[in-house]
């Protein structure tokens, strides 16, 4: 049994799932749940902006930067495996687990829609590392073997990408005020850069502060959920 498990911690969770079926579709049933058997030490959390500068020559200083959109957000972590008191093979096999997040999925070759499965780190409370993802990297260190040579303790480096499940320009109805989605606040959000990310148009935050009862749009408290409403009138300019 794992440190975490034998003093009543919560154990943190790599849950590995079917990717969507279609774009904009969330992820399908789970193919394997790997719960660490040591807790991670550090998380590296990082979310990023594009932004755009066209160069001026007349200009004495830099030109004023244009917001681009929203990056996703990256999780970065060690899984430490060991099996010195065992002396089995659950080092390899969670190894292998973390591998299969690398590959296509037997369902989506079946769909002729090659894809690699999407994960969640769960750990307790934990929202802002709780996302879909999907593992951009896995490099896997063996530090000890047993006298067979097969390996008894390991470092894997994780990667896991934020992969969003939001689909934009979704026929809201017109003047319809009800949620096309939600979305869980993260350090560096702005409601522009959420209605750039929805609704292609960062000056439409003021429908999100309306929808959400926001009275000022910067003080944005990480883990806040928000309704993203439908935009009013969209429904009226796609049937025109």
């Amino acid at each position: 049994m794992s440190p975490a498990l034998r003093s009543g911690r919560t154990a943190a969770q790599l849950v590995l799932m079917e990717p969507p079926a279609t774009v904009g579709a969330k992820p399908g049933g789970q193919i394997a749940r790997l719960s660490l058997q040591f807790n991670p030490s550090t998380l590296q959390l990082q979310k990023t902006n594009e932004w755009r500068r066209s160069p001026s020559r007349m200009a004495e200083e830099s030109a004023l930067p244009e917001f681009v959109g929203s990056g996703p957000r990256t999780l970065s972590l060690e899984v430490f495996l060991d099996a010195t008191a065992t002396h089995d093979n659950s080092v390899e096999q969670a190894v292998e687990k973390l591998l299969k997040a690398c590959v296509p999925t037997p369902a989506s070759l079946g769909r002729k829609k090659p894809a690699s499965p999407w994960v969640r780190f769960e750990w307790g409370t934990a929202r802002t590392t709780s996302f879909y993802g999907v593992v951009t990297s896995v490099a896997a260190t063996y530090t000890l073997f047993d006298v067979d040579g097969k390996p008894l303790r390991a470092t894997c480096a994780l990667s896991i990408e934020e992969a969003s499940t939001d689909v934009p320009g979704q026929n809201p109805t017109s003047g319809a005020r009800t949620a096309r989605s939600t979305h869980t606040v993260v350090a560096g959000d702005t409601l522009a850069m959420l209605a750039w990310r929805e609704y292609g148009d960062a000056s439409a935050w003021r429908e999100i502060a309306e929808a959400n009862g926001i009275d000022d749009p910067m003080a944005l408290a990480p883990g806040t959920e928000l309704v993203v409403p439908a935009l009013r009138g969209a429904g009226a300019e796609e049937e025109a």
